[in-house]
């Protein structure tokens, strides 16, 4: 029998659970007991969440943690951090803490260009095109001047806009590219608003004009979206110190860590395998930030990932030199993000997060997010390189399978010390609890 459903999000909320539950799940008490756990009992909090998205039927949730001692541009920080892998977190506060002493990490934001582009089909003469585009650059950018005065009294706007010629890879394409500065806002409405605007314009302007043939005026419009690919939206982050500062580091003294480091990452430069992880590590830090600060993690991500290919291969992101008794840790990376519109201005959590930065713009919000993703890099690849990433992993997940079999308190501080040097196992964790 078809389950096939026309109506869905017309449907009230609890209509919609019961259409679940009555189609698609077995025990329909205990899984809508499961669904009203997690709303908020707050109506007008529950009413904001459900705005977010549509056919909401409750909450799913991630940890909100801090990741403390962060000395970022000689400022005192604590990282707030929605993430549900638990050593992201330990691991960011023990790279924090690592440098506090050593200089903490130093950020700047490079540039915060952003791209929009129509992308259209043309057949004639590129000459033509180029010259019209030319001419009618001004007419263009001021026809979204409705909606760029405040933009534009904040210092933003339209910066540039340019013809490309793609004809060559794709039978008479064009693209117009335009550049954005949206200031503190991520700036996706304003752009594609402001795209839309511009198209009209532009095919306007190709119908009243003298220089193009009826054929050419025939333009057709594919689409007018803006850019995730942000290559000119860079921050970089790094730290660095004496080698004779670093000290022992799990059995390895300063000259040996270091050079073991340098190699990791290396190899991540010349091999897919390792530099997939690598960048997985560093976005594990981003995200995790992005995420509590209420942006756009997924457009950051394809950001990232396609910069990390600009060379024509996948490579690993972080940098690592030894110059002058001196290591030094880098990543330079695209983050367009925001500190104004979207659910920044709404979701409580969010709101805070910005609070606990001390309501950083921009620029501000990127240098530590670049942090975040540099210290995640340095946690994770100072374990792997010492001890192994399984350790610290491993007793993070026996909190999780001690939660899993219903563990009590006591049960769980005994564990934890009796896991110290044993090795942690599903069947290892059932045997001690049924021994307890």
């Amino acid at each position: 029998m078809s389950k096939k459903i026309i109506g869905f999000s017309k449907l009230s909320k609890q209509e919609k659970i019961e259409w679940i539950c009555t189609n698609y799940l077995d025990d329909c008490q205990a899984d809508i007991e499961i669904l009203e756990k997690y709303l908020n009992t707050d109506i007008n909090i529950q009413s904001i969440h459900d705005a977010f998205s549509e056919n909401t039927l409750s909450n799913f949730y991630f940890p909100f943690s801090i990741a403390p001692n962060f000395l970022i541009n000689n400022n005192d920080y604590c990282l707030p951090m929605a993430i549900e892998e638990s050593s992201v977190v330990a691991a960011a506060s023990n790279s924090a803490k690592f440098w506090y002493d050593r200089g903490g990490f130093i950020a700047k934001t490079v540039s915060i260009e952003k791209i929009g582009q129509i992308h259209f089909l043309f057949r004639g003469d590129f000459k033509k095109i180029n010259s019209f585009v030319n001419e009618n650059k001004t007419k263009l950018i001021n026809s979204t001047s409705s909606i760029s005065l405040k933009m534009k009294g904040r210092g933003g706007g339209i910066n540039s806009i340019t013809l490309i010629d793609k004809s060559s890879e794709y039978n008479n394409y064009y693209q117009l590219s335009i550049s954005f500065n949206t200031i503190d806002s991520m700036g996706a409405n304003y752009i594609n608003s402001c795209l839309e605007i511009i198209t009209k314009k532009m095919i306007e302007e190709i119908e009243s004009s003298n220089d193009l043939t009826e054929q050419e005026k025939e333009i057709n419009i594919i689409m007018s979206i803006l850019s995730n690919s942000t290559p000119n939206c860079i921050v970089e982050a790094k730290a660095e110190c004496k080698i004779d500062e670093i000290g022992n580091i799990n059995g390895l003294n300063g000259n040996e860590f270091i050079e073991k480091y340098f190699h990791a990452i290396e190899i991540s430069k010349i091999d897919l395998g390792r530099a997939v992880t690598n960048n997985k590590g560093i976005m594990n830090g981003i995200d995790s930030v992005l995420i509590a600060t209420g942006n756009d993690f997924r457009a950051v991500e394809a950001a990232i990932h396609s910069y990390a290919s600009k060379d024509g291969k996948y490579k690993g992101l972080s940098e690592c030199s030894i110059d002058n008794n001196i290591f030094s840790i880098k990543l330079k990376l695209p983050i367009a993000i925001g500190t104004v519109g979207g659910i920044t201005d709404l979701h409580p959590l969010v709101k805070l997060s910005h609070k606990i930065l001390g309501k950083p713009n921009s620029s501000s919000l990127m240098e530590i997010i670049a942090v975040a993703g540099l210290a995640q890099n340095f946690g994770a690849i100072k374990s792997l390189i010492t001890t192994g990433i399984q350790k610290g992993h491993m007793k993070m997940h026996l909190i999780n399978l001690l939660k899993k079999y219903n563990a009590n308190e006591e049960q769980i501080n005994n564990a934890t010390d009796f896991f110290k040097e044993r090795k942690i196992t599903n069947k290892a964790v059932q045997d001690f609890l049924n021994s307890s």
